[in-house]
């Protein structure tokens, strides 16, 4: 069950900002480098769907339609990433951020986890001094881990963290293979066999992304995907439990009760006392 539920409107947002964020990252498929600014789209593109995004958490929250205690949620675990990044630095592709996007994700839910990973990022962007055009990436790189651990399948106890650690692995390479789109048609000699080139067929074009990919980060990838399946596994039950019982108390969706008070003069009901009260759900 999702602990946090994202309301109608900020889910249709969330949903479309992150078929835009997919789009963006695979426009050199369908871009050619120097024609309408590709050097400078992307990035803009991203910090406009962030801007987006924040206005429709700010405005929902505005209107009561996410809880504070959610709010107040996100900030922790966004202040909790952001400090446990620098202990990785990137080193080795070693990465301490993810497990926490992943279980957040699987616990708080998709909708959740997407914010998670644009916040955390950013706030570590601000804590590291790392703003720059690759920020916008990053985060939405991350934004994915969060969304789809959130929209994993059930599992039984004893099979849900192994899952985890898994789709933890996975999540190492799929960061990766995302981040690398973001410099891969300026950083490659033209002349190479594994370079960008304008007008290719997909099927070509995809052929040459791969090797790229396969030759210049399968190692750094599987240190970040070494690391997020080993810290899933030895810390993921402690933390989902923690998780899980922070959702509990701070009943994210409570139920509403109402009483309707006796009407002026009316005998007082000596029974009232012991029936339950009329409820209804929020």
């Amino acid at each position: 069950m999702t602990a946090v539920r994202i309301p109608g409107r900020a889910r249709i947002v969330v949903a479309l900002s992150a078929f835009i964020g997919l789009v963006a990252f695979t426009w050199p498929f369908v871009v050619a480098p120097g024609k309408f600014g590709s050097n400078y789209a992307p990035p803009l593109i991203f910090g406009a769907l962030l801007v987006l995004v924040l206005t429709v958490v700010i405005a929902e929250i505005s209107a009561g339609g996410i809880d504070a205690k959610a709010l107040a949620m996100l900030g922790v675990l966004s202040a909790v990433n952001a400090g446990l990044r620098p202990l990785g630095a990137g080193t080795a592709g070693v990465e301490t951020v993810f497990f926490i996007l992943v279980l957040a994700g699987r616990i708080f839910g998709p909708g959740f986890g997407f914010t998670l990973g644009c916040t955390s990022l950013f706030a570590s962007a601000l804590l590291t001094g790392g703003v720059g055009p690759w920020m916008p990436y990053q985060m939405f790189g991350c934004a994915f881990v969060g969304l789809l651990a959130g929209l994993l399948p059930k599992a039984r106890p004893r099979l849900e963290v192994p899952m985890l650690a898994v789709y933890g692995a996975f999540s190492g390479y799929l960061f990766g293979f995302l981040l690398n789109l973001s410099f891969w048609p300026f950083s490659t000699d033209p002349n190479s066999s594994i370079a960008y080139l304008p007008g290719l067929p997909f099927t070509e074009q995809w052929h040459r992304y791969l090797l790229f990919d396969l030759a210049t980060s399968l190692g750094w990838d599987t240190g970040r995907a070494v690391t997020t399946f080993t810290a899933v596994l030895v810390v993921g039950p402690a933390v989902l439990t923690v998780f899980r019982r922070a959702a509990r108390r701070a009943n994210f969706e409570p139920t509403a009760r109402f009483e309707t008070p006796d009407a002026p003069g009316a005998p007082a009901d000596p029974g009232a006392a012991g029936r339950p009260a009329e409820t209804a759900s929020t």
